[in-house]
């Protein structure tokens, strides 16, 4: 049976897009669809978008690279609402920007089966990391989130900070590259000390500098 399709990196067409959507509406078997690097845009974005919605079977889709910008954002984070299988999706540099992660976040306040969602590298901002602490706050599936590379800065960090205080199912955030700083560190702590299930965080490049790391070091005594 045919569970995994690999098109990565093919410079797709919109009208390829729309038959694959089109394949996906109906398709029982696949599983896992891999179109990274295809620059699919918003257009492509919107015909995967519709084809989510009536899908039942595909569990992981890999999107990163294709310039699908705040638009396609917002054709996913739709179907989000609707699809009731995916659990691993992959929007690495895909220029949403702080308008696309607010779609994502208030898709991820009602999805129930999403338990991956990366968006390194997508300039989202403290905007951004805003719209998604307010989704960590009332999503209970997701599990990890990579918001690498995403010029995050001490606001933003103070955003999430306040979301880790209730979220109870998030086990993995990678936030490496971003601009926290020993502020942003200081907040973070003081979610470690009220959050229970939060088991690996990465703050690689961060410049958080040895006050931030102290600020870490006393929360972990708590953790």
């Amino acid at each position: 049976t045919f569970t995994t399709l690999n098109l990565h990196y093919n410079r797709l067409e919109y009208g390829t897009l729309k038959q694959l959507g089109d394949a996906l509406r109906h398709n029982k078997t696949l599983t896992t669809v891999d179109l990274a690097g295809n620059e699919i845009g918003n257009v492509g974005a919107q015909h995967l978008g519709y084809a989510l919605r009536y899908n039942t079977t595909l569990t992981m889709l890999d999107l990163k690279g294709n310039q699908i910008g705040n638009v396609g954002a917002r054709h996913l984070g739709d179907a989000l609402r609707c699809n009731m299988t995916l659990t691993t999706r992959d929007l690495e540099s895909n220029q949403i920007g702080n308008a696309g992660a607010g779609h994502l976040g208030n898709a991820l306040q009602c999805n129930t089966t999403l338990t991956t969602l990366d968006l390194e590298g997508n300039k989202i901002g403290d905007f951004g990391a805003h719209h998604l602490g307010v989704a960590l706050r009332h999503n209970k599936k997701l599990t990890t989130l990579d918001l690498r590379l995403n010029q995050i800065g001490t606001v933003g960090a103070r955003h999430l900070g306040d979301a880790l205080r209730h979220n109870k199912t998030l086990t993995t955030l990678h936030l490496g590259g971003n601009k926290i700083g020993t502020i942003g560190a200081r907040d973070l702590g003081d979610a470690l000390r009220h959050n229970m299930t939060l088991t690996t965080l990465h703050l690689e490049n961060n410049n958080i500098r040895a006050v931030g790391a102290r600020h870490l070091g006393d929360a972990l005594r708590h953790n």
